[in-house]
């Protein structure tokens, strides 16, 4: 759990799942007020509630912050994987260096809750063989999902990057029947063909132009799929921190920064990094350290949108930011995109954003008949 206290007021931010898929995070935020209040609270024996105006203001504040993350860590990522500027083509050891980072704030915030625990609390991160052990399998498949996200990104456009990885709710569906045996409607299956029908023609037009690089396209695929299996075993190795998102997050970086050492050998990226002639410059790392804490805080947003919100207006939110992505990629990098293109894109989100919507008119649907079966069971008792 982190705390974070200041002078009579109280914020508690209680992490309660993570995982790298953003419909899969969920961080409950409290705030509250110290036992201390003042004369009028005491008085009347009632908390002021939060404005209309105040919880506006708070909401949009989460929200352009989770923009504002997310689409910087996309284009900070794109430059230091593809930048004429650095030319520096070690993808693996940028993803290896975010690992770290998030492995070091880890460890600075569980210090900061051993050295002032009355002000900073955070869970403590002694690391364990063994619980590293347990955890490995999901890290294999993190490994695999954050290398192919950057691998893709590495190859195609920041505005083709959502169509590239738009398949993650197709295999969500068919590792859902395959794995977890659990069957799909047919409006969900239908969302999912207008996800498919949008990526193919995404695809086409991007080869038309002559500017898709089908090495991307494969690595986009790869890392929707990397992202389905990590949601599943994520829910697998929860207990072997003890359900503590924190600890997990720590011992899957870990265990990732461990694998990546070898890949990196392999490819010849440390000798690589050992000719790069920004390799002593400070901005460059600069940026390579911001890219990690942008990685280790989207997470953290993602899930503050979602209590802020609800998980429909994240997803929502979610798909108003790709299409704002896209169109800031557009302009950015001077791109010129034909009709279909575009068609492709709004038929990747929309299917998206429709998927969302029908799960969650099913998840509450399913709910109530849950809860109307508890009413009936209940009054049948009563009258016994």
């Amino acid at each position: 759990m982190f705390h974070y206290k200041r002078g009579q007021n109280s914020s508690t931010v209680v992490v309660k799942n993570f995982s790298s898929d953003r419909n899969q995070s969920n961080i409950l935020l409290s705030t509250g007020h110290n036992s201390k209040m003042d004369a009028h609270t005491v008085e009347s024996g009632q908390k002021k509630s939060p404005s209309l105006i105040q919880m506006y203001i708070k909401i949009t504040i989460v929200v352009a912050s989770y923009w504002v993350i997310s689409i910087s860590l996309v284009f900070i990522n794109k430059y230091l994987l593809s930048s004429e500027d650095l030319k520096l083509d070690t993808p693996i050891f940028i993803t290896f260096y975010q690992c770290v980072c998030s492995i070091m704030i880890c460890l600075i915030l569980s210090l900061l809750g051993v050295l002032i625990p009355s002000v900073f609390s955070f869970p403590s991160m002694r690391f364990d063989y063994k619980v590293s052990r347990e955890v490995l399998p999901l890290s294999v498949v993190f490994v695999g999902m954050i290398t192919f996200n950057n691998l893709c990104l590495k190859y195609v456009g920041v505005a083709f990057y959502n169509i590239g990885r738009s398949l993650t709710t197709v295999f969500n569906v068919i590792l859902s029947y395959t794995v977890l045996k659990q069957a799909t409607s047919v409006p969900a299956i239908l969302c999912c063909a207008v996800i498919v029908v949008g990526f193919i023609l995404g695809v086409n037009q991007e080869g038309n132009t002559g500017e898709l690089s089908y090495i991307g396209v494969v690595f986009g695929i790869l890392a929707s799929l990397c992202v389905s299996l990590n949601s599943i075993f994520t829910k697998k190795v929860l207990p072997a921190v003890e359900g503590n998102l924190w600890k997990l997050m720590f011992y899957n970086n870990v265990n990732a920064a461990v694998l990546f050492l070898p890949i990196m050998i392999l490819k010849s990226e440390l000798s690589t990094l050992y000719h790069f002639d920004k390799l002593y410059d400070l901005g460059f790392w600069g940026v390579m350290s911001v890219s990690g804490l942008f990685g280790f805080m989207i997470g953290f947003v993602t899930g503050l949108q979602i209590k802020v919100t609800s998980p429909l207006t994240h997803n929502v939110s979610g798909t108003a930011k790709a299409c704002f992505q896209t169109i800031l990629a557009v302009i950015h990098f001077q791109e010129v995109k034909t009709a279909l293109w575009w068609l492709g894109n709004f038929l990747v989100l929309g299917g998206s954003a429709a998927y969302t919507n029908v799960r969650q008119k099913e998840m509450k649907a399913a709910h109530a008949l849950e809860e109307n079966s508890k009413a009936s069971e209940a009054s049948k008792e009563g009258t016994v």
